[in-house]
């Protein structure tokens, strides 16, 4: 029997291995307790759903890889929710979903209370102090990280700067990502070229299995509507809450390229639009996230539970998570068909660097916001030298707040 056939043959025998819904949210629960590095747990999640149980075939996980890649939201969460859809169908992602991503609540719920109570201590406020300039230096190197995989082209660098300066000037993330959207397939037209049949998407046809195309959008379509009747019911008593929910609703829609992408437009929408927090505070949420298994976006949580106590960290987390995982259910029957659309590729790489620009932009408004002294400054430069070395970001938070204490 040849490789490809033996191949073919693991990959049949995988597609077999229908797990449980508890059992997904188990195995997810387990390695979500774990889940510190971000984009690199999605290798973690390939050992547990292919290698060791075997639910979903490698040639599927890689596909779900790409996917992920090009939709909203944190990239390890969407890895994971996909994988549980391919196991288990709808009801397996969410399973899946929530199991990953509990864990990172939990103990960011329990982190804010502890922040709420003792922020005021001297040894705390220079925790604090110390995790701010390190929290500059890891959206720093995200930006170095975005600007690496998508500046190729003067086009590029032309949409970074663009969206870099906007911002700075206070302008809306959301306008910079529709406008980057809008300009990319004239700004892209002689550089992206057809890349085979499907670069129209006329002919292509969604997932072959037809039941799972309409079982796996239902369950989208369902999950949507529930969450409306929350806002809905929010909107009528608890309107805070409600505005709550909306404005993370809209941070997760727009935060494609992954967890980091979220951070201007959490920016934007508690510190520059609302006014609801300052921009320390901000970024102290964004430090504790660091310390948390799970995506950046868990920040969403810290600022919930300090505006509106835990019911506003149950509101923020449920909706900061929820748009990506519908998106993910309503584009996976179709993402073979678009992902070599020539116009999909355009605007997708427009809004990409927009997300560079973006970075950049909240690394110049967070230095601006804090305090700098020589030990700062020799505690951000040490924390972006060590990301660039790929030192573990969790070893990095936790060695800057221990010299923070000492230093500052």
């Amino acid at each position: 029997m040849s490789q490809d056939e033996n191949m073919n043959q693991h990959e049949e025998s995988a597609q077999n291995r229908t797990p449980s819904v508890a059992e997904l949210f188990l195995a997810f629960l387990r390695l979500g307790l774990t889940a510190f590095g971000g984009p690199a747990m999605v290798a973690y999640i390939r050992d547990l759903a292919v290698k060791k149980h075997q639910w979903v075939s490698d040639r599927d996980f890689r596909a779900g890889v790409a996917l992920v890649q090009t939709i909203p939201g944190a990239t390890a969460m969407q890895a994971a929710a996909y994988a549980g859809l391919r196991a288990a169908g709808p009801a397996g992602s969410l399973g899946a979903y929530i199991g990953f991503s509990l864990p990172a609540m939990i103990l960011m719920l329990a982190l804010s209370v502890l922040y709420a109570k003792g922020r005021e201590l001297p040894h705390i406020i220079s925790l604090f102090a110390g995790l701010q300039v390190i929290v500059i230096a890891i959206v720093a190197n995200a930006a170095w990280n975005f600007g690496k995989k998508t500046l190729a082209s003067w086009h590029d660098v032309l949409l970074t700067l663009a969206g870099a300066a906007f911002i700075v000037l206070n302008g809306s993330p959301v306008t910079v990502i529709v406008v980057s959207a809008a300009v990319a397939p004239v700004l892209y037209r002689n550089v992206i070229g057809d890349s085979g049949a499907n670069s129209s998407g006329i002919h292509c046809r969604p997932d072959s299995h037809s039941d799972f195309m309409r079982s796996t959008m239902r369950f989208g379509i369902i999950v949507s509507l529930t969450v409306a009747l929350l806002l809905a019911a929010l909107f009528f008593f608890h309107r805070p809450l409600f505005q709550l929910g909306f404005m993370m609703l809209k941070i997760d829609f727009f935060a494609y390229g992954g967890g980091y992408a979220s951070l201007p437009m959490m920016l934007h929408e508690t510190v520059q639009a609302r006014h609801l927090l300052d921009e320390k505070t901000l970024m102290d949420g964004i430090a504790l996230g660091q310390v948390t298994p799970g995506p950046i976006v868990i920040t969403a949580t810290f600022v919930g539970y300090l505006l509106y106590g835990i019911a506003g960290a149950l509101v923020a987390s449920i909706c900061i998570f929820t748009p990506s995982f519908v998106v993910l259910l309503l584009v996976t029957p179709w993402f073979d068909c678009i992902r070599e659309n020539r116009l999909f590729k355009m605007v997708m790489r427009g809004i990409m660097c927009s997300f560079t620009g973006l970075l950049a932009a909240v690394t110049i408004r967070f230095c601006l916001s804090v305090q700098w002294t020589p030990a700062a400054f020799f505690l951000c430069g040490a924390s972006l030298i060590a990301l660039r070395r790929h030192i573990d970001i969790l070893w990095v938070v936790l060695a800057g707040g221990a010299v923070a204490m000492l230093a500052l």
